[in-house]
């Protein structure tokens, strides 16, 4: 069997090789230089650029300055949706079609994490078999790194890296595990919500956060007994939803045999065509909201673990006796 071009998170120096020696990425003119070589297509330099921004090292920052004129030129698209929805086979299919309309593609597949090694549990990447042995696919697996969300705040800079290497199309699949999986709304630019047949109460499954979140949703695995009751759950749910900016098409589609996918990417297609009206700026603003929200939750938790359990404690038991209440309480341990 053929090795499947999987890039799983393999912690690498900030070096580039010239001739054999090792230059450290400490200036500019450097980053300038890996980020060129990245544009020409070397898949090396692109992984090195993915894994400095991955875990911020002390390049991250030069290499961020480097990237700033290549940036807002990809169509990021969020594939997310209950596990057994079929989300990698369904991506697999789509980089297929992307590539047959000649798109180049990115993909972020985000994973568990191991509780070993903390780095992405790779199981569903081999299903992505489009990606063998095509220079114009890059495929990156990411950790979720125990964020309830579906994403880690890495994911962000990982499309920055992917938009400046020049791909067409950043495919983003999150981790698969439910409701919880809302962040993606706040990454992609056209969100695209996969639900399957046979996976219990689809709806309740979905009515708290992915289904009001979806600009496309998808009932895939179309070929099996209740395809058909499923997507008309989905368009009565779509329905009665309030304040929606525009009707939410329903489509169904099989994977495995690529019925529908066609259909997929013209709707995705469509809604990124409407987007370009906004601009580049709007988009990436709202990824940097992104992560300066989950910058601040990590503080917040950080001021609370080093609070100690003797000033939590005293402003527990004053919530808890009616004296204050819990927002108060939180303003005042993070006055402290």
């Amino acid at each position: 069997m053929r090795a499947l071009a999987v890039y799983a998170y393999q912690p690498v120096m900030a070096e580039t090789t010239t001739s054999g020696a090792r230059e450290r990425i400490e200036t500019d003119a450097q980053a300038t230089a890996l980020v060129h070589k990245m544009r020409a297509g070397e898949r090396r330099a692109t992984a090195l650029v993915i894994t400095e921004l991955e875990r911020l090292s002390t390049a991250a920052p030069i290499l961020l300055r480097a990237m700033q004129p290549y940036l807002g030129h990809a169509l990021v698209v969020g594939f997310t949706g209950p596990p057994g929805a079929g989300k990698s086979t369904l991506v697999n299919a789509v980089i297929a079609e992307l590539r047959g309309t000649g798109k180049s593609v990115g993909v972020i597949a985000v994973d568990p994490s191991s509780p070993v090694s903390g780095g992405a549990i790779l199981g569903d990447r081999i299903r992505m078999t489009a990606a063998l042995d095509d220079d114009g696919v890059f495929v990156r697996s990411l950790a979720s790194r125990g964020y309830l969300g579906g994403l880690s705040p890495a994911a962000v800079r990982v499309i920055d890296a992917l938009d400046a290497a020049g791909r067409d199309v950043i495919l983003l699949e999150t981790v698969g595990t439910g409701q919880s999986e809302i962040d993606v709304a706040e990454v992609a630019d056209v969100r695209v919500v996969i639900s399957a047949p046979g996976l219990g109460d689809d709806i309740q499954a979905m009515k708290s956060g992915l289904l009001e979140i979806a600009d496309i949703m998808v009932v895939n695995k179309g070929d099996r007994p209740g395809a058909e009751q499923t997507l008309q759950q989905l368009v009565g749910a779509l329905s009665i939803r309030a304040m929606r900016r525009h009707s939410v098409p329903v489509l169904k589609t099989t994977a495995t045999t690529g019925e529908g996918v066609q259909q997929l990417v013209a709707a995705v297609s469509t809604m990124g065509r409407e987007l370009e009206t906004a601009g580049p700026l709007a988009r990436r603003r709202r990824r940097a909201r992104y992560l300066i929200a989950r910058a601040a939750s990590d503080l917040v938790a950080e001021r609370v673990r080093a609070g100690g359990p003797t000033a939590l404690d005293t402003l527990a038991d004053q919530v808890l006796a009616g004296a204050i209440g819990p927002e108060e309480a939180a303003r005042r341990l993070l006055d402290k």
